[in-house]
């Protein structure tokens, strides 16, 4: 199995952004009676999310967490040299967003800038293409990733497998050279086999749009609707997955860099639902005082989970150094497992959009 390792490269500083919308989801019961949806929340320990408004895109929510991140930190924006934009959300299908937010953030036109399309792991994979990108070329002085998702857009309210689930955030955070940094360790992993579990079958060239594509339908025995445009998920195959390669994964990593899970200060799960994340604290035997969770107030915000966490459960306790262990998985099917250092991490206070 392929490893990354970088050196003296991490994050320096972090800014979330949320929409004002605050969905109580016991209350979220136009299509479902209210004894169902009690079950659905209660299972899945999400009871709170927040949705973005019609004309809020992923990339506003980014936007407002970089500039939030660039004035707190004083960033001078001459000094950014990368930015890479990860999202399943973005506002177009061309040109490629990031291109978009680097006129919007009056960045430099040398700056360089793509989009990455990529699920629950997809954080982790921003920053192993940051730290890479820094570590081979030190001309870049500063790197922003912007992690956003409108998740909230993408699933129907009316299939109760997915409805209770999702919500919508953006991220920013900085990365930056410092020796304190040391080494860090990136493990990434697909299997496109199980493609299907997670999928939108529709909207994009291998089946265009069409009247047929936007039409919602019963799609099982449940009477759970939805489109083909819109987002299906098997919960219990998925699950399965996770529980599977995950552990397998996360020690693996462990091994791999001779790091003792007592070692670890943090470890920030992909906020999956409480379901997954209470069996991996417990099969993987970790002190669940050491996992924060957002998962009760945002619900899944596919790959802003992790770094949301961070900020939102975080604050003022990286002001030294600190190891976390970051695990995300889902679409793809796609799992990462990292180990990184931060030492003085600026956590910017919440912004609502």
């Amino acid at each position: 199995m392929p490893y990354l390792t970088f050196q003296n490269i991490g994050i320096s500083g972090m800014a979330a952004a949320l929409p004002r919308t605050v969905i109580d989801n016991y209350a979220y019961t136009a299509f479902f009676p209210e004894k169902d949806v009690k079950e659905i929340v209660d299972k899945i320990g999400v009871y709170q999310r927040r949705f973005a408004d019609a004309k809020t895109c992923a990339s506003d929510l980014c936007f407002a967490a970089a500039e939030k991140l660039i004035s707190d930190l004083q960033i001078n924006r001459e000094e950014i040299g990368l930015l890479v934009f990860m999202s399943q959300t973005p506002d177009y299908r061309m040109p490629a967003t990031s291109i978009l937010l680097q006129d919007r953030l009056s960045l430099p036109r040398n700056t360089i800038t793509f989009d990455v399309s990529l699920g629950c792991s997809g954080f982790i994979y921003a920053l192993s293409i940051a730290y890479a990108f820094m570590q081979s070329q030190p001309s870049i002085k500063k790197a922003l990733i912007l992690d956003g998702e409108t998740r909230s857009k993408v699933y129907s309210p009316k299939d109760r497998k997915t409805a209770f689930l999702f919500g919508d955030a953006g991220i920013a955070a900085l990365i930056e050279r410092n020796e304190n940094f040391g080494t860090s360790w990136f493990s990434m992993n697909v299997d496109g086999a199980h493609a299907d579990l997670i999928k939108i079958e529709a909207g994009g060239y291998r089946l265009p749009s069409s009247e047929e594509t936007v039409k919602e339908r019963v799609v099982d025995e449940y009477g759970n609707i939805r489109s083909l445009e819109q987002a299906y998920m098997n919960g219990g195959d998925v699950f399965n997955f996770v529980i599977r390669e995950v552990p397998r994964d996360f020690q693996s990593l462990l091994s791999y860099s001779n790091i003792d899970p007592s070692q670890i200060d943090y470890f920030i799960l992909h906020q999956a639902n409480s379901y997954i994340n209470n069996y991996l604290v417990k099969k993987l035997k970790i002190d669940p005082k050491k996992v924060p969770s957002t998962i009760a107030k945002f619900g899944n915000t596919s790959s802003v989970s992790i770094p949301l966490t961070i900020v939102s459960e975080l604050k003022n306790k990286l002001n030294s150094k600190t190891n976390l262990l970051l695990c995300g998985f889902g679409v793809g099917l796609s799992w990462a497992t990292s180990i990184i250092t931060v030492d003085r991490c600026h956590l910017s206070e919440l912004v609502e959009v």
